[in-house]
């Protein structure tokens, strides 16, 4: 809905330069589902984004199975992995994956398990925060130590993790700084975070402006960064040493599709298109920070 009361100042920065960037439909679950009629604020000082608080998910809503039905992601774990299991080796093409071996590793947000079982041979100790509670026996029974929370897990592992990693969750929360600041507290001193998130310039923003937005913004994403927001909420948080990268996860099929037919094709592949171009395509958005992720690498 449309809140005719317009915000007056950033709950992260308390900045009051704020305008409406976008009025329209977003969406409210998988692609073709939509509220008719939302907006999206943005703060002019600090450059975060934000969906209106009216049309936000709520927080309860990811520690049951209301927020997997209404994406359309299945409720099982085989869902989860099938879904999963693509985006985490793409995760791991980001850096160096034996950077976590020996290292005690949190996963905040961690779903079923996917990028813990990825890594879990080579980290002397994995911790799995997740506050879905149908996903805790799975990783109960292979041998993680699971809290539903950053907070609750604070009470083993206060300034004890190495590393810990956190991919498409900060956009969902209340708060990204006081999220950040709950991981900032379990972290080791020069502790590393790696935090991903959709990126707010993604490309498709640019080239298809009267359609894109309208399957970019959702419900269930109150945030929306940009390298410059993201960093802002890190150094709020105590981080230090804030290195962006910019990955790109669907080739150029996607995009080709996205333009002829006004929705996403996945990881589909056009016929007739050639693997050079995904890689040529996807080095120039990333080299052009365009890209559809965001990740950004950071140090307590």
């Amino acid at each position: 809905m449309v809140n005719e009361n317009k915000k007056t100042h950033c709950e992260i920065c308390n900045g009051e330069d704020i305008s409406v960037i976008y009025q329209g439909p977003i969406r409210d679950g998988a692609f073709g589902s939509t509220i008719e009629k939302s907006q999206i604020y943005k703060c002019n000082t600090c450059g975060i984004s934000k969906v209106d608080e009216n049309d936000s998910f709520e927080q309860k809503n990811y520690e049951s199975s209301v927020y997997r039905e209404e994406m359309g992601q299945g409720l099982s774990i085989d869902d989860f992995f099938n879904n999963a299991d693509p985006i985490q080796i793409h995760h791991l093409d980001v850096f160096w994956p034996f950077s976590f071996r020996n290292k005690i590793v949190a996963d905040v947000g961690c779903g079923a398990g996917s990028f813990i079982d990825h890594i879990s041979g080579l980290a002397s100790e994995v911790i799995a925060i997740e506050p879905t509670k149908m996903y805790h026996d799975s990783l109960f029974d292979r041998g993680y130590k699971v809290f539903s929370y950053a907070n609750e897990a604070k009470t083993k592992f206060n300034n004890g993790v190495d590393i810990i990693v956190s991919f498409q969750v900060i956009e969902h929360v209340e708060s990204p700084v006081e999220f950040l600041k709950e991981i900032y507290s379990l972290l080791k001193k020069g502790g590393k975070l790696i935090i991903a998130t959709p990126n707010h310039d993604d490309i498709l923003m640019k080239l298809l402006p009267e359609s894109f937005p309208s399957f970019f913004y959702r419900r269930a994403h109150r945030w929306y960064f940009d390298e410059d927001s993201l960093s802002y909420c890190l150094q709020q948080s105590g981080f230090k040493n804030v290195d962006v990268k910019y990955k790109h996860t669907f080739g150029i099929s996607n995009t080709l599709a996205w333009l002829r037919d006004k929705k996403p094709q996945g990881y589909i592949k056009l016929q007739g298109i050639n693997p050079s171009a995904d890689v040529l395509w996807k080095s120039y958005l990333e080299a052009s920070k365009q890209a559809d992720t965001l990740f950004v690498m950071a140090e307590k």
